[in-house]
């Protein structure tokens, strides 16, 4: 079981799962999350650079807040590369705070006190950076990097730099990842996967294919069939 829901905080998504046991292949987004599990406590997700096939015992639940991409560093206060393609225990990264919360949240949190530790998080540092938002905003509507890094103003050397510590990776892998689930979304409405190619900027039905699979791990047409 799943659900989500879009948090108060802008553009974060709330979210709620309990594990039927089975492996599940979370798609990288350029997101970072603070989650709790019922059997693990508070946690860590960083940005993965492909597919994550997350395992659970089951009956365990969990619930997660997904930031916006480039938000996270300021809330967990390291920067993204550091989390890249790792879980790591919210203790590891706040110490004895992470206790805190963990006692403040209990055996039952919910969704809006997830919501205010992150809030809080990002009110004492004065908010996540924002390049954050704008340059995942330019590739997420198919901008190229060379486009996004003219429109914020930065050269190409100190984008990447500059998104290395927002997103854990460099743009071209960030508008990669947003560009396939730009295309996935689009399938998912019905519309064929050859036009979806020529509509996400892929040079072909094949390409999409290739990259959705290097990405995700399997090809589209798997995807979409769950």
């Amino acid at each position: 079981m799943y659900r989500e829901r879009r948090a108060a905080l802008r553009g974060a998504v709330l979210w709620a799962a309990v594990s039927e046991g089975a492996a599940t292949r979370v798609l990288p987004d350029g997101c970072l999350d603070l989650l709790w599990s019922s059997r693990s406590g508070l946690l860590v997700a960083g940005p993965d650079r492909a597919a994550y096939l997350s395992v659970a015992a089951p009956g365990e639940r969990w619930l997660g807040l997904r930031l916006p991409p480039g938000a996270g560093p300021a809330v967990f206060g390291v920067p993204a590369d550091e989390l890249r393609d790792r879980r790591v225990p919210l203790d590891a990264l706040w110490g004895r705070a992470a206790a805190e919360v963990a006692e403040r949240l209990g055996d039952r949190p919910t969704g809006a006190a997830l919501e205010a530790v992150a809030a809080a998080r990002l009110a004492a540092v004065g908010g996540a950076d924002p390049l954050g938002a704008r340059v995942a905003a330019l590739l997420a509507a198919g901008a190229t990097v060379t486009a996004a890094a003219a429109e914020v103003g930065l050269g190409p050397r100190v984008l990447h730099r500059r998104s290395q510590a927002l997103f854990g990776y460099g743009p071209k892998t960030l508008a990669r990842i947003l560009r396939m689930r730009r295309a996935l979304a689009m399938a998912r409405t019905g519309v064929g996967l050859a036009e979806v190619a020529a509509r996400s900027g892929y040079a072909d039905q094949a390409h999409l294919t290739r990259d959705v699979r290097e990405l995700a791990g399997v090809p589209p047409t798997t995807l979409l069939r769950s």
